[in-house]
């Protein structure tokens, strides 16, 4: 998979792997087609020699407001997928107030976009819509995230990120042809996390990619970034609605994202959400758990978190599922 980095509100694929000690997805070709062929899978990013091209693009839409265009969008992420040689691809297409799409209608926009130049491509392209309205998961953050990430190989996840994963999953295995059937495909998802090999793979991966076991199993549960803050409820009640766009856009303030292309990131940065919508919580209870670097971004992340978390008296409806659509070819 060739990933890029976090822009705006949205996470990287890339600064999360970076958090793995060692851990490197600065590939060259050579390597990166090693990797495919002797562990199954690969993590690497854009450079001057892998589609440079979209990395000036990239730097480009930052510039010029056009971070949201949908025929940009679409040559970025095929252009990087291409490159790589992938006959088949299964997309994540969020809509919501986390997403660059906010609205079903341009998500399903999106997604047509991909399908169709995949098509036009003779490319296999499937595109999953995602409702990403509230926060995917209980952590945001770049190692938070990797954290999170082991737990559901390990079948622990929350079950907002199983539900997509396995779908989008199961999507890649009917794809490359192994499948005919979403659901035979995701019975198979679900075994490989039981018997452990998923688990393995990814660790193998970790090794191929310089990245250190022992030190990434040293920091589960306990890698953080220096200054935390608690973020507490003021009255009691139940969890009606997180805004998932003002919970990026604090992450942004605390580390984990950038507002330009040229900024850093911290590693250990993040928020932990001890509710979710639907929960039950007293006066004083604790919403959210913040980290960061230094106590003027935890401030500055506190301030943005500011009437993110909506508390109602009577029980919210429940959700339904994530998956609100799905486009593959004919």
């Amino acid at each position: 998979m060739m990933s890029g980095r976090a822009l705006g509100h949205t996470g990287g694929t890339l600064d999360k792997l970076d958090t793995i000690p060692g851990y490197t997805t600065a590939l060259s070709p050579t390597r990166f087609r090693d990797g495919v062929g002797s562990v199954g899978f690969a993590m690497t990013g854009q450079s001057e020699r892998v589609v440079p091209a979209d990395r000036k693009m990239y730097a480009l839409r930052d510039v010029i407001a056009t971070v949201e265009s949908i025929p940009l969008i679409t040559a970025s992420i095929l252009s990087k997928k291409f490159a790589e040689g992938s006959d088949a691809l299964v997309m994540d297409v969020k809509c919501g107030k986390g997403a660059f799409m906010k609205t079903p209608e341009d998500a399903r926009a999106l997604a047509e976009s991909l399908v169709r130049t995949g098509e036009s491509l003779d490319r296999r392209v499937v595109a999953v819509l995602t409702d990403m309205s509230e926060p995917l998961g209980r952590m945001v953050g770049n190692f938070l995230e990797v954290e999170e990430s082991i737990a559901c190989l390990r079948g622990e996840g929350p079950a907002d990120v199983m539900e997509v994963t396995l779908r989008l999953t199961a999507w890649m295995i009917v794809a490359a042809g192994i499948e005919k059937d979403v659901a035979v495909a995701d019975e198979r998802c679900l075994a490989a996390i039981a018997d452990g090999s998923a688990m393995a793979k990814f660790r193998d991966n970790v090794e191929f990619q310089g990245g250190r076991l022992a030190e990434l199993d040293a920091m589960d549960g306990s890698a953080r970034a220096k200054y935390s803050r608690d973020v507490k409820a003021a009255e009691a009640g139940f969890v009606t609605e997180i805004d998932a766009f003002a919970v990026g856009m604090a992450g942004v303030a605390l580390g984990v994202g950038r507002d330009t292309a040229a900024d850093p990131v911290e590693a250990m940065a993040g928020i932990e959400m001890i509710k979710k919508t639907g929960e039950s919580v007293a006066a004083g209870d604790t919403l959210m758990k913040l980290w960061a670097e230094d106590e003027a971004r935890l401030e500055a992340g506190a301030l943005r978190l500011e009437g993110s978390v909506c508390i109602g008296s009577k029980v919210p409806p429940m959700r339904g599922s994530l998956i609100l659509e799905e486009i593959a070819p004919e």
